[in-house]
């Protein structure tokens, strides 16, 4: 009995000695992550050259928004080191902005490789490496609404299959160039249809159409089929189950922001884990 409570009391004892600021675990040296994509993953618009910025330079919900780019820097089990280069309003290609038309106008947005190219350059060592080790992908505004595809909405309809392919390619290629310099690409299956409320989305812009159910649940299979089958090295989670938008009937609200963030970086502590034993 006495042994018992003498173990007891020793688990305590290097429970509270290994929390304290001097024995936790020093974070400042962690690995940056990086951050590619749209909305979801940061609420600003972009700005240009002399304050050029579509939409004027909003941000979403007024900035009354929790990104998945700020969630990841506040996550505990992180170290809140993050170079964020997503883009609010982003697809995955470089386009100008349509609404409210009839024709379009730029300055628009910068397509994933521009994103990854400007987040791997923050990171570059002087030795031509990169310091980070993982990067997050989210997905951007492709196939959703008539103001993802560059051209004037009145000619826009429903992504083709050949459309879908397309974009995906380019989430494929960015995932290469990743691994390419020493960073595992994280992707995520987005959030169920059935949980955003697009008729509320539609309405706020007036868009004469918004992605049907069959083309969204479609594009998301053709995307997690062909990355799984041509970039297999990177991690797939699935960070939006549960997932309950604002308002806006689109975007994450807080708390499905914050479990968001900590999906993933639980996965990026459990790959670290497998890789370290792997390396034993």
């Amino acid at each position: 009995m006495l042994f018992k409570k003498k173990t007891k009391l020793l688990l305590i004892l290097s429970t509270l000695w290994a929390s304290t600021p001097s024995f936790a675990q020093d974070k400042s040296q962690e690995a940056p992550l990086l951050l590619i994509g749209a909305s979801f993953a940061n609420a600003s618009m972009p700005y240009f050259d002399n304050l050029q910025s579509p939409l004027g330079g909003i941000a979403i919900n007024s900035g009354r928004y929790l990104s998945l780019g700020n969630a990841l820097i506040r996550e505990r089990r992180l170290s809140g080191h993050l170079i964020n280069e997503g883009q609010a309003g982003a697809t995955t290609f470089d386009r100008l902005t349509c609404f409210p038309g009839p024709t379009c106008v730029g300055p628009g947005w910068e397509g994933y490789e521009k994103q990854l190219t400007k987040a791997l350059s923050r990171v570059k060592t002087a030795q031509g490496d990169y310091a980070a080790e993982y990067i997050v992908i989210i997905r951007g505004n492709d196939c959703n609404h008539p103001d993802a595809f560059g051209i004037p909405m009145a000619e826009t309809s429903e992504c083709s299959i050949e459309q879908m392919n397309q974009y995906t390619d380019t989430f494929i290629s960015v995932a290469k160039r990743a691994l390419a310099a020493g960073v595992i690409p994280i992707f995520s299956s987005p959030p169920k249809y059935e949980n955003i409320d697009w008729e509320t989305l539609r309405q706020r812009f007036n868009w004469p159409w918004i992605v049907s159910k069959e083309n969204y649940e479609l594009f998301a299979e053709i995307r997690l089929n062909r990355l799984q089958q041509e970039v297999p090295e990177a991690l797939f989670l699935d960070i939006w189950r549960g997932f309950t938008p604002m308002d806006d009937g689109l975007h994450p609200d807080r708390k499905t922001m914050q479990r968001a963030a900590k999906r993933i970086a639980k996965a990026i502590k459990k790959h670290r884990r497998e890789q370290s034993n792997q390396a034993l």
